[in-house]
């Protein structure tokens, strides 16, 4: 349906022996064009291309000390910089006037927003393909500072249009930026780092609750899919696992584990076992990427399936806590 994109390279086994190796991969969205290369390289920037957030929000927190800013891409914050200020305090030194001291610390008030205005502003029109892709800005920070930095106009015209709106956060360096997505949640309904969040939330709730409707870890969340009772499945973007099945050689016998793969690694690179009957060597049958299996699983009962990445705390908890493998129950089992 959207075409399909074909990998083929020799692989060298050692000494003299080589293998052709073959990967098919259907991608995302449909594929506009045809391409045949013969290099030492794969070309992939035509799928890295879809793989591109599609809506790129600004972020920028700001006091009168130092302001900082950033990406909001799909459901990763990726912070970017900052500047700090020269404003001086309010109380004035010995031998000046009360007036010239408040007109001289309006200045370097003004010049200070005028930075931040020019930095962030080159940042964010900077963004590949920004009109199609800016949806706009989130600007955080005590009051009255954001609603003066709005008011001054201090961003380029086509970032100042853009504002979504202004959020008290406590924070204006690098951490006020997941302090400030958060504040702006209603503001970005619908976005996947606010779905996430809630979800997760939703969990947790009900983890808490002495008759909760939440289940973690394979067995048990394989046990409450086989019996229709898992309503939204929740799997970690950080799970490296597969379901493989091995067969002896010599008796047949067959049986099916979970292992985990690293980077760089296959299966057949972990996985040297013999049979637990006849201690004959067995061999892999299949295997299949867990969040495959379990998202066909899921499928077959109508469950809604969830990918958490850790770019936030909920997804980190999910991963580190729970295994990467979670699920909010339509009813309790006892599993």
């Amino acid at each position: 349906e959207n075409g399909m994109a074909i990998f083929c390279g020799t692989i060298q086994l050692g000494g003299d022996r080589s293998d052709l190796e073959c990967t098919i991969i259907e991608p995302p969205e449909p594929l506009n064009l045809y391409m045949y290369r013969c290099s030492s390289n794969f070309e992939l920037e035509p799928l890295k291309e879809m793989l591109e957030e599609k809506n790129v929000y600004g972020l920028l927190v700001l006091d009168r000390r130092e302001a900082y800013w950033g990406f909001l891409r799909g459901n990763r914050i990726e912070p970017i910089g900052g500047v700090t200020s020269t404003v001086p305090g309010k109380q004035r030194k010995g031998g000046q006037s009360s007036v010239r001291f408040q007109r001289l610390r309006e200045i370097a008030i003004n010049e200070f927003y005028t930075k931040i205005g020019e930095r962030a502003s080159d940042i964010f029109l900077a963004e590949k393909d920004f009109f199609e892709r800016f949806r706009g800005v989130l600007i955080g920070g005590p009051s009255p500072t954001k609603e003066e930095f709005e008011a001054g106009q201090y961003l380029h015209h086509e970032i100042q249009k853009r504002i979504i709106g202004l959020f008290d956060v406590a924070y204006t360096n690098e951490s006020g930026l997941p302090e400030l997505v958060d504040a702006a949640k209603d503001a970005l309904k619908g976005m996947d780092v606010v779905k996430e969040k809630e979800i997760m939330n939703r969990f947790l709730k009900e983890l808490v609750k002495d008759n909760g409707l939440s289940a973690y870890g394979e067995e048990s969340i394989r046990k409450n899919l086989d019996l229709g009772a898992v309503d939204i499945l929740l799997l970690s973007s950080r799970l490296r696992k597969s379901r493989v099945t091995i067969t002896c050689q010599s008796c047949g016998h067959s049986e099916e584990r979970t292992i985990s793969i690293e980077p760089g690694k296959t299966v057949d690179d972990i996985l040297a076992t013999t049979c637990r009957k006849c201690s004959a060597p067995m061999i892999v049958d299949s295997e299949v990427d867990i969040v495959e299996e379990l998202t066909t699983l899921a499928d077959q009962t109508s469950t809604r399936v969830e990918i958490i990445s850790d770019d936030f705390e909920e997804g980190v908890i999910l991963y580190t806590a729970f295994g990467g493998i979670a699920a909010i129950l339509r009813y309790r089992t006892g599993f």
